[in-house]
């Protein structure tokens, strides 16, 4: 039962534009010390998937510098381990691919290369613990084509675009929708992870050439519904999408909560590039408060209800709330900080005050001096 992993490291960087600007989704830095391909790339490595392929588009140095040769994730191996995948499948190829099975067309080699009997794929936008063994488990069992990993949950706010799956009474995918208006109530929301076999994809991968077929979900698996057997599982536990600015604020708020952060990080380690940083230091007139901070840190203000990546310094008299301040930013004195996200190396001079709202956080750029 080996499988091979595909991780989709680009396909939803228009969901946060002004984080992806100048990275990958999934470098993007999440939960104090993270980046988003930790959590799809941990949980293949906790399910033993020692074959990973991360498919990027562009954008990708940074990502490509933090998963290096994968020694952190146990995957720097002479035989499978983690392959960053270009986005160009041969010397002939010229365009950027626009959707999944286009990307699926760049890296037919990697595939026939694989000797695994499965594939799991999934992307980067969401945030969750699972075991990819159980749900090839359950694909086996019920001898499904194509397993599709789906959310009970009330979609957020901007996924009017999200695709929901009509399920019958067996956990048969009877019907694929893409909301085109947003519905409060709890919906079959497709969470982007798909298992089948290996030698089914590569027949799908070169049907779709010879067919000129663009979109893996609109030309494969709803057009099939009927005549192959896509079979649904439901994760529970923790979960996290992010489709906006405003959903990654709240996925990394949500954090803050007990209850998310064991259910995220529970008994199965999440793996992240390794950084030998001093612990963090607290001045003495530091408070901190339901907050989530990383090491390196300098702390002599006062932070509540925050993420605070690592080597942030904050300023006597400063106080910080509800923010995410990201890697190397510096906060000066006696600045009042509210519901704000702050890239990387951002500078806050003393004696300012800035501040967004919880539905509406302020965002500050990678290196910008305010």
């Amino acid at each position: 039962m080996k499988a091979v992993g595909i991780i989709f490291s680009n396909i939803h960087d228009n969901n946060v534009p002004e984080l992806a600007r100048i990275r990958t989704l999934g470098s993007i830095p999440f939960g104090g010390r993270y980046r988003l391909v930790d959590f799809p790339l941990s949980n293949m490595v906790n399910s033993g998937i020692n074959t990973v392929g991360i498919i990027t588009k562009s954008n990708y140095q940074s990502l490509m510098d933090h998963v290096g040769s994968g020694k952190d994730w146990d995957l720097a191996r002479k035989d499978g381990g983690v392959i960053i995948l270009p986005p160009f499948g041969d010397v002939e190829s010229s365009n950027l691919y626009n959707s999944r099975l286009e990307a699926l067309k760049n890296i037919t080699n990697f595939l026939f290369r694989a000797d695994e009997d499965y594939v799991v794929m999934t992307d980067c936008d969401t945030v969750c613990r699972i075991d990819y063994n159980d749900i090839i488990e359950k694909h086996i069992q019920n001898h499904a084509d194509i397993t599709l990993v789906y959310k009970s949950r009330k979609p957020n706010f901007d996924e009017k675009n999200a695709t929901t799956l009509r399920i019958d009474e067996n956990g048969r995918i009877v019907g694929v929708n893409y909301m085109r208006e947003l519905e409060d109530k709890e919906m079959n929301i497709f969470s982007n992870i798909f298992v089948l076999k290996k030698s089914l994809l590569q027949n799908i991968v070169m049907d779709s050439i010879a067919h000129n077929k663009k979109h893996f979900m609109t030309d494969i698996i709803a057009e099939n519904v009927h005549s192959m057997k896509i079979m649904s599982y439901k994760h529970e536990g923790f979960y996290a999408c992010i489709s906006s600015l405003q959903a990654y604020y709240e996925s990394n708020l949500a954090l803050l909560e007990v209850e998310n952060r064991q259910e995220l990080f529970g008994d199965r380690s999440v793996f992240t590039k390794i950084r030998d940083s001093a612990p963090t230091k607290y001045g003495n007139t530091a408070v901190v408060k339901n907050s989530m901070i990383a090491d390196g840190c300098l702390i002599e203000g006062e932070v509540e209800n925050s993420i605070i990546f690592r080597n942030v310094k904050v300023g006597r008299g400063t106080v910080v709330k509800n923010s995410i301040i990201m890697q190397n930013t510096v906060l000066g004195e006696n600045c009042t900080i509210n519901c704000i996200i702050a890239d990387k190396n951002v500078t806050i001079k003393d004696r300012k005050i800035l501040s967004g709202s919880d539905n509406h956080p302020f965002y500050i750029g990678k290196g910008i001096m305010i």
